[in-house]
């Protein structure tokens, strides 16, 4: 298979410490690749190394086919980014910014400036300066400069950050417009699971600088599990009921309240049926999958899951 972006034993170290440790990432053409790990894993050290803000140690990095170089200024030319917080000329306004990008660019679409700004729902900002912009709107900007020039690939650090709920599901759907319709590439890093699950193709989950698993999301989705989730008074009188009554041995008490019955041999309704006959007040019971956060927290606990 090729892959848009991929790398190659991508290592780095600063002042003697190894903190990314041979990251082999493989991107697909017109896929939003979801980069999840916890604050100060590596993230944004491999996306500065992806964009040439920094060099790698050892290790290489190929995108679109070709070997990322110091000299690499066409490919830079055809990615859009976001790398940690992003900077603008304060003084000037939304449009004065993007507009000087274009031109350092070389992009000469002044209609692609109001589009980009349309996308991210920046309005009634023509005369704003940037100063005097919101964190959510300095974001929103960030993400408009780098979807402007109309790139192949995006690649965006923490991309939500500052945003209020409405605004993270408008860009999530924004990212998916953006790869489904126009055909870009997305490389996406966050710490935020529920968003990489609504939005993602594939996880990479990095580590302490080490990329420690690369899988599909529909991967993940077939292998999740099913159970029945139930909230009840009593925990040990439920247990001695799913146990006894129902002949139930694969389930796991959660807390003082909550069991977890991964036995499907007895239905929903029967599980109620025989708490509710034995006198256990049920606060609640529901049919669940598993989650992604359940899937990445056992995976950074080492529980070996495989996908």
């Amino acid at each position: 298979m090729s892959y848009l972006l991929k790398t190659n034993q991508l290592t780095k170290v600063f002042e003697g410490k190894e903190v990314v440790s041979g990251i082999n990432m493989h991107v697909k053409k017109g896929e939003i690749y979801g980069f999840l790990g916890p604050n100060g894993a590596g993230k944004t050290t491999v996306m500065k190394m992806m964009t040439n803000l920094i060099k790698p140690t050892s290790g290489d990095i190929e995108i679109f086919g070709e070997k990322l170089t110091d000299t690499s200024y066409e490919v830079l030319k055809r990615m859009g980014t976001i790398i940690e917080y992003p900077i603008f000329y304060e003084k000037l306004t939304a449009k004065e910014n993007l507009s000087l990008h274009c031109e350092y660019m070389g992009y000469y679409d002044k209609k692609a400036i109001d589009h980009a700004l349309d996308l991210v729902n920046l309005h009634n900002v023509d005369n704003k300066k940037v100063k005097d912009f919101s964190l959510g709107m300095k974001q929103r900007l960030g993400i408009a400069r780098a979807i402007t020039t109309k790139p192949e690939l995006l690649i965006l650090d923490e991309p939500i950050n500052g945003l209020d709920p409405i605004g993270i599901r408008e860009l999530r759907e924004l990212f998916k417009m953006l790869c489904k319709e126009y055909g870009i590439t997305l490389l996406v890093s966050s710490h935020i699971l529920a968003e990489m699950e609504q939005m993602a193709d594939t996880i990479g989950v990095i580590q302490n600088g080490k990329l420690i698993k690369e899988v599909s999301m529909e991967s993940i989705s077939s292998g999740q599990t099913e159970y029945i989730e139930v909230t009840v008074q009593d925990v040990k009188k439920a247990v001695y009921i799913l146990d006894d009554q129902l002949g139930l041995k694969n389930y796991k008490i959660m807390n003082d309240k909550m069991i977890r019955i991964y036995e499907m041999t007895v239905t929903q309704q029967e599980i109620s049926k025989a708490l509710i006959m034995n006198d256990i007040e049920i606060e609640s019971i529901n049919k669940k999958h598993s989650s992604l956060e359940e899937y990445f927290i056992n995976l950074m606990n080492g529980e070996g899951i495989h996908a």
